[in-house]
């Protein structure tokens, strides 16, 4: 067993899996670990998650590190995880509910009301939001399960973090970036009683945590129990983290003004810095002091990329093993490649899972247009990775709408390990896109986060620009760019054409639906 001093943990909660990196204090990776845990979809546009799955990968995982690390050098460790995935616990922490995740968006009429509701503290709280909360939302979910009867009296409903959190260290705290992105809270002012009132949660100080914690800033230590269960020392420091792609800014090194930090996961997210507030309805935000002190975060997103390429897999290669995924995956993308711009005339629209931005409508539904005997399955995987680069430009005309210059792109992710999406990125944007030589930028975020909060370094922002290393750089090509602007003008035809019939079709299932 190699002996390493100075460790810290940075642990990512993804959607699909768990994600564990340590690192020295100065940054070198020193193992790395992952676990999967599984997802329910019980009716359409639901989606669900045990929280004792997540627990449980956190145990095998560290138990799997063990074995080539002294866990006994970990010094610090920060957390990350998805947002708004939320639960219902007890007085004692223990869930009541299964996780309602992030996509999921059973509470449409509960935001819709909120955003509908015409009380003048609502209006502007919500104006820091972008004009509207999401139904993926804290907010939003709360009060769908306040309603359906699930916030009885002892309970609490908080996120992923808070409760991965609260099993280290005994302690409830919220995270300021999820509070201030995803809860309507404001820096420096906190949460404001009269929106509560107005929309219906006016006990909400009973039902969530109420202290707010910055990122970087010690949440507790590691209890004797939980010590005991994930094989590590007890008492070491806990730094508080935050949402996922948010947390990857800082791995990604994207804390300037005007650098995009686009996090290609299951979804998409697109991040950029403002010294100034930048209110645009098509965007999320502005939020105050999320991850940097004295900064404004705008937030885009599509919510269907990553998963598209796992359905694709899922769906055209059901009975393959997963230890030969990845030469079927690499076979795809080599395919996939040898095929023009434009994918022979197939265009697709990536909002399978509703459209988070610029539209913002959670009704709306994938299509696929122009499909042909001639096309293959190949053509189909080349399409949605094409679907998912119209998107991103889509999301970045909206930013630059609103006076925010996109100066640099860093990408980061599992997404960015394949060269045929980077390339495809590159020529729908004409945009230049840097990659990371670490693309697991939630980990190395949080790893950093407890860097800084351990006090390597004076600031988040000096932590994120010293921990890190360039990788490869995709430059646009002017033909494939010129071909895709008539394709990506089809389609922001095809929202306008078919947001119509999709709204026509969706009809949501009543009832909680919970399992």
């Amino acid at each position: 067993m190699t002996t390493h001093q100075g460790l810290v943990a940075g642990i990512d909660f993804g959607t699909q899996a768990l994600k564990i990196s340590l690192f020295t204090l100065e940054g070198k990776l020193v193992w790395r670990g992952e676990r999967a845990y599984p997802t329910v979809f019980p009716l359409a546009g639901r989606a669900e998650q045990k929280p004792e799955h997540w627990w449980q990968a956190l145990v095998e995982v560290l138990k799997e590190a063990a074995k080539s690390v002294q866990l006994s050098r970990i010094e610090g460790i920060g957390v990350c995880a998805t947002s708004s995935t939320v639960l219902v616990v007890d007085e004692a922490g223990m869930p009541q509910t299964p996780a309602l995740l992030w996509m999921d968006n059973r509470a449409v009429d509960q935001a819709k009301a909120i955003n509908e509701n015409a009380d003048t503290a609502v209006k502007e709280v919500l104006r820091y939001s972008g004009g509207k909360v999401s139904e993926e939302w804290m907010v939003a979910k709360a009060l769908y399960l306040k309603e359906h009867g699930y916030l009885t009296p002892g309970r609490k409903v908080v996120e992923q973090l808070d409760w991965i959190n609260f099993k280290l260290t005994g302690r409830w705290a919220a995270s300021q970036c999820n509070a201030v992105c995803k809860w309507t809270y404001q820096a420096g002012k906190g949460f404001s009683p009269a929106f509560f009132d107005a929309i219906g949660l006016p006990d909400y100080q009973k039902l969530w945590p109420q202290e707010v914690i910055p990122v970087g800033d010690r949440v507790g230590e590691v209890t004797e129990q939980a010590a005991a269960e994930l094989g590590i020392a007890p008492g070491i420091p806990v730094f508080q983290g935050g949402i996922d792609a948010h947390i990857g800014m800082l791995g990604a090194g994207a804390v300037e003004p005007g650098v995009m930090s686009l996090i290609m996961g299951t979804s998409f997210v697109h991040l950029v810095h403002t010294e100034k507030p930048v209110f645009h309805e098509g965007l999320w935000g502005p939020y105050e002091n999320a991850i940097l002190p004295d900064q404004w975060l705008i937030e885009g997103g599509q919510l269907s990329c990553g998963s598209l390429t796992t359905w694709f897999l899922q769906q055209f290669y059901p009975h393959v093993s997963a230890e030969e995924m990845g030469s079927v995956y690499e076979e795809v993308v080599a395919e996939a490649g040898k095929i023009g711009p434009g994918s022979d005339g197939l265009v697709m629209m990536d909002s399978w899972q509703g459209n988070r931005t610029p539209y913002r409508n959670p009704l709306v539904t994938g299509s696929m247009v122009g499909l042909t005997l001639a096309h293959t399955r190949y053509h189909i995987f080349r399409a949605i990775l094409e679907a998912t680069a119209y998107g991103t430009r889509n999301i970045i005309a909206a930013f630059e709408d609103s006076h925010v210059p996109i100066k640099r792109i860093i990408a980061c992710g599992g997404g960015t390990k394949n060269a045929l999406w980077m390339q495809i990125l590159s020529d729908v944007t004409g945009l230049v896109i840097e990659t990371l030589e670490e693309t697991e930028a939630g980990s190395k975020g949080a790893a950093i986060v407890a860097s800084y909060g351990l006090g390597k370094y004076p600031s988040l922002a000096d932590a994120a620009k010293a921990n890190v290393q360039s990788g490869r750089v995709y430059t646009p090509q002017k033909e494939a760019q010129e071909k895709y602007d008539r394709y990506f003008a089809a389609y922001l035809d095809l929202h306008v054409a078919l947001f119509p019939i999709m709204k026509g079709l969706a009809s949501p299932e009543k009832g909680d639906g919970m399992r």
